[in-house]
């Protein structure tokens, strides 16, 4: 019986984006957002093309300016992923991107003018079926919660999110996504919980401008892994100054360790030591290179000797260990066959392609 550290899902609503459910019991969505200018239409278009092959669930694209505006109608015709358009202040902005047919918006209410100017969008969002977001961030608070509070923090995060949402729901609208992200951890995290106990929006979980690749991850996992082993988050975005394609990667890893969505190949990996015997940690580099696209759950373990090799190679679908003069490959936990150096990596893609070929015709018969 497998030990689980994760809590029960928190309930709460459901929302569409362009046919990806968000709360309720769908899975939890991976996004990212493009930076490409929008005005760049195959630029953008590209790029979101890569991010749907990494995997992405929902993209998310800055409409700035009228021009951005302008190439919206484009992207979204070129593209299938659904698309999110990030708002501020800008209420025409909002009303452009629904006219060009976005599936969803990012803004603040509070922050796009007039109660005509909210009114005005958020009638044409409930008539296309479009949801909104509200996107609190600890570094753009409104200005008299900055006063009340001497600098940001948790509860002035939510008290922020809880006047925006009001704006909406006192216009009858209630297909409200939410956000609380800053920088800092503790403060996302103890954010994220308050709110959590006062609505039953989806919330959208992100440690925002967390860094590069490398320390970006780091923060996310620890940010995003609290609050979802707390059964908090319905879609996630991981925040990289890095490419747009490794936030979905990463976004993937963080919740296939948790064990709640699986998707692509699990590498279980030895950190190698002078017990080796064939490179490990050069042969996982171009194993995860090569396996890239590959979509279905895999378990795969590649483990250098045999202390900890078999059983490691027990539980995965496919396993290497090392040996001498000859490493052993096990299928699906047993031992298959001897394999030379120079044929671990080739057979472990080989092995790897046609078990996910046969998962893929499994599901689509």
């Amino acid at each position: 019986m497998q030990d689980k550290i994760v809590q029960p899902r928190r309930k709460c609503r459901q929302v569409d984006v362009g046919g990806v459910k968000v709360g309720g019991d769908a899975p939890i969505a991976v996004q990212s957002m493009t930076n490409t200018l929008t005005t760049d239409i195959d630029a953008t278009v590209a790029q979101i093309q890569r991010l749907e092959s990494a995997g992405a669930d929902i993209v998310r694209v800055s409409v700035p300016d009228p021009e951005s505006a302008a190439a919206m109608p484009e992207i979204i015709n070129q593209t299938s992923v659904p698309i999110i358009a990030d708002i501020h202040f800008s209420y025409k902005m909002a009303l452009a991107s629904l006219d060009a047919g976005v599936h969803g918006l990012r803004l603040n209410p509070g922050n796009i003018g007039s109660r005509d100017r909210v009114e005005r969008v958020v009638k044409a969002a409930a008539e296309r079926g479009i949801s909104i977001r509200i996107g609190v961030n600890a570094g753009s608070l409104e200005k008299d919660l900055d006063e009340k509070y001497g600098e940001p923090c948790a509860d002035a995060m939510v008290e922020s999110a809880l006047r925006h949402i009001h704006i909406l729901e006192d216009m009858n609208f209630n297909d409200i996504k939410i956000s609380l992200k800053a920088s800092n951890i503790p403060m996302t995290v103890a954010a994220y919980r308050k709110l959590a106990e006062q609505v039953d929006y989806p919330l959208h979980l992100g440690i925002t401008e967390s860094g590069s690749l490398f320390g970006g991850t780091v923060k996310s996992s620890i940010g995003l892994g609290l609050l979802l082993a707390d059964g908090i988050g319905d879609t996630i975005r991981v925040s990289l100054a890095a490419a747009p394609e490794e936030e979905i990667r990463v976004g993937f890893e963080i919740l296939k360790s948790l064990g709640l969505r699986h998707r692509g190949v699990n590498l279980i990996a030895c950190p190698s030591c002078a017990r080796q015997k064939f490179n490990v940690i050069e042969t996982v580099q171009e194993l995860e290179k090569r396996v890239a696209h590959i979509h279905e759950n895999i378990d795969v373990a590649v483990i250098g000797c045999v202390v900890n090799g078999p059983g490691e190679a027990k539980e995965a679908e496919v396993g290497v260990t090392g040996g001498y003069p000859v490493h052993m490959l096990y299928r699906d936990g047993e031992k298959s066959e001897k394999i030379r150096q120079d044929a671990i990596l080739d057979q472990l893609v080989a092995e790897i392609e046609q078990r996910a070929a046969a998962k893929r015709q499994e599901k689509e018969s």
